[in-house]
């Protein structure tokens, strides 16, 4: 028997849970591309987009028609050329993913590593970047989530050891899992580019990609010779070319959608969202911590400052990953994320990002403690009532 047939929930770090507001948004028949009522849709959002990022007032914010593999793109593109070195901060998988799409542009990549289960280690990059003194690192690519690990990096800490060495590479900070989740403030925190998708906390489904570039990413930008005609800038940028912000045909339905995500963020308040995720998140973690025993369940990173607002890494030790999120997706309707990469088998992950609430969380994590009861699973403890109770002293 299964009893999985209400409402499938969906647990996994991305594509993320879409609003009822979104989703009614993007509902409509096919507009005049050229009138006026899209152009102030997309106006809107060009708006509003900075202010999520805490963008440079002198700095400008691409959209492109891409996941954000092609956010990594367009970065890469504009700001660099071939045979240009870039210091790659391994904290999981995804870094490490966006040298190499690097590497294919002819582009040098070096990647440092980051302490096993652990945050990138700010002294280590100082060290690394004052060892370079003709400057050939020209940038920095770092996530702030990574996504696979879910290791949350301190980028103001990277940003004083880049400062502390005195070199002049470019930060650029992978934020697809982080922007709309957990505190990001691009330019009080010296970072000359950001990049993200609509998949996660910006609750709107896959298929747009920005970047946010500061005044020295755009001035890499003259020089840069990777640039190609669909993600380059300086045709995005030419004067009441609305048309040429996407490069060609706009995506309708997303920045409808996009536009009414952008408004509900707005309505809560931008901090209360980063509040709302920190809670919820650790929640989540309160719940691990309450099942953790040895050889058993627990968290993947070591260090408390280091853990994800945004999605969490679950290592499961002598019980089996895969017959765990078995029974949750088939008999109990709650899909969770696998673990990828290193952690294939040997983990899973709980996405706590964008349109989430303290009912879907405990939901979530009643359902897993559930069926890992099933399983007979070694447990230190009740994880929903942690999490409950640490959901209860937020309540007012």
């Amino acid at each position: 028997m299964s009893l999985a047939g209400g409402r499938e929930l969906v647990a996994i770090p991305g594509p993320s849970v879409i609003p009822d507001r979104v989703l009614a948004a993007m509902h409509r028949a096919m507009p005049d591309i050229y009138g006026d009522d899209l152009l102030e849709v997309s106006d809107e959002i060009y708006a509003a987009l900075p202010r999520v990022a805490g963008m440079p007032a002198d700095g400008r914010v691409f959209v492109t028609i891409s996941n954000g593999h092609g956010a990594w793109e367009m970065a890469i593109s504009n700001t660099l050329s071939r045979g240009d070195e870039v210091l790659v901060l391994e904290s999981g998988r995804f870094a490490v993913t966006w040298g190499e799409m690097a590497a294919f542009s002819g582009v040098k990549t070096e990647v440092l590593h980051a302490p096993d289960r652990c945050p990138v280690d700010p002294a280590a990059v100082q060290s690394r970047l004052q060892a370079d003194v003709t400057h050939q690192i020209k940038a920095i690519f770092m996530v702030y989530t990574d996504t696979a690990s879910s290791v949350m990096n301190d980028i103001v800490a990277v940003r004083r050891a880049v400062d502390a060495a005195g070199h002049p590479a470019l930060l650029m900070v992978d934020c697809i899992a982080s922007m709309g989740s957990e505190k990001f403030l691009m330019a009080e925190w010296g970072v000359d580019l950001a990049l993200a998708a609509s998949q996660k906390a910006l609750m709107v489904p896959p298929g747009l990609g920005f970047v946010w570039a500061g005044p020295r990413a755009l001035a890499a930008h003259a020089t840069a010779d990777l640039r190609t005609g669909y993600f380059d800038w300086s045709a995005r940028t030419l004067a009441g070319a609305h048309y040429l912000r996407y490069c060609g045909t706009m995506p309708v339905s997303h920045l409808y959608g996009l536009r009414e995500a952008l408004i509900m963020i707005s309505e809560e308040g931008l901090e209360n969202v980063w509040a709302r995720h920190a809670v919820l998140a650790g929640a989540v973690r309160a719940a691990v911590g309450a099942w953790a025993t040895p050889g058993g369940i627990e968290l993947n990173v070591l260090d408390p400052a280091g853990r994800s607002n945004a999605v969490t890494t679950i290592l499961t030790g002598s019980i089996d990953a895969t017959r765990l999120s078995d029974i949750c997706r088939v008999q109990a309707g709650l899909t969770l994320g696998a673990g990828i990469g290193d952690f294939m088998g040997k983990a899973f992950r709980i996405g706590h990002m964008g349109h989430v609430n303290p009912p879907m969380i405990l939901g979530a994590l009643g359902t897993v403690e559930a069926a890992l009861l099933t399983m007979g699973a070694p447990l230190g403890g009740s994880g929903v009532a942690a999490a409950a109770a640490h959901i209860g002293a937020h309540l007012r």
